[in-house]
């Protein structure tokens, strides 16, 4: 396989992308490198126009630029720029703050913010890998302390989350992924399962009644009553990596907007054995979205 980039040194990707003519001859190549084929009429022949790297239908005329269609559509800075943020953000471990790339490359927060969004929405999972093996679900909130707020209670202002990892043979942490929730229900736990989790896997979970009426669609989950720090080690280590993640990118995370948050974290952690080609990855999933305005951006949960 052909990667346009690999690894993890910056100096040797801003060698490799000095410049936007650069980025955009290579968003170029990717996104026509099965051919070209005229989204209005059909047509697959086209010829250059004097704009760079855009091709233009010979049937119908319609031009299109190496960006349209894409997440990269309508950004608000140079196209080198943008790949230096999906680089940043593909190579960080905990994440970075829209407020350190405001400063970092000479924009505002809310332009920082809004690109990198579009980058969190091409994190999404495309759930054709579920777990399997051993499993292990759990909930937990983020949000500040509440008093007099104990367990899983139902009145609580905090977000709400339900999170599964697959384990290798030897108990260590191997993938995972994670939901917001509306409440503790069954109703509410169960697209987690649907969507990431294998009916033949081995799933541990806790003694929480939502788990019992789930357990009836997969034959092999086990309920065992908690203990943290012996039976549900590997989860709750993962929730408080995750959640410390949070706080480092010390901005606010709007419950609105903390699944992409959340995709972004178990992106980069399903993908941590392979972090010297997240990078490629990243550009072509971006490539391969269709474009989406700021207002859905906003929208978007």
């Amino acid at each position: 396989m052909e990667y346009i980039f690999k690894g993890e040194n910056i100096l040797e990707f801003i060698k490799q992308f000095p410049d936007d003519t650069t980025c955009l001859e290579t968003l170029s190549n990717l996104k026509w490198s099965e051919g070209f084929k005229c989204r209005k009429c059909g047509h697959t022949k086209y010829c250059t126009t004097r704009k760079p790297f855009h091709r233009e239908c010979t049937s119908c005329h319609s031009s299109e630029s190496p960006t349209a269609h894409t997440l990269f559509h309508k950004v608000k800075f140079g196209i080198q720029k943008a790949f230096c943020i999906v680089f940043e953000m593909s190579c960080t471990t905990k994440g970075i703050s829209t407020l350190q790339l405001a400063k970092r490359y000479g924009e505002t927060q809310k332009t920082a913010w809004l690109f990198t969004q579009k980058v969190k929405i091409s994190m999404k999972s495309s759930q054709a890998h579920p777990l399997q093996n051993d499993v292990q679900v759990d909930e937990f909130v983020i949000g500040g302390k509440e008093t007099g707020k104990q367990g899983r209670s139902y009145d609580t202002k905090k977000a709400k989350v339900v999170c599964a990892i697959e384990l290798t043979k030897e108990g260590k942490i191997k993938r995972g992924y994670a939901k917001v929730i509306e409440d503790y229900s069954a109703k509410s736990i169960q697209p987690i399962f649907d969507e990431h989790i294998s009916k033949k896997a081995n799933i541990k979970t806790d003694k929480w009644t939502a788990y019992t009426k789930i357990a009836k669609e997969y034959p092999n989950l086990k309920q065992e009553k908690s203990q943290p720090t012996i039976n549900f080690k590997q989860i709750n280590n993962i929730i408080q990596q995750l959640k410390s993640g949070l706080r480092t990118i010390q901005t606010h995370v709007n419950k609105h907007h903390l699944q992409k948050y959340l995709d972004e974290y178990f992106y980069r952690l399903n993908r941590s054995i392979y972090k010297e080609t997240i990078f490629d990855n990243l550009i072509k999933r971006m490539i391969n979205h269709e474009w989406v305005g700021w207002k859905l951006i906003v929208a978007l949960k």
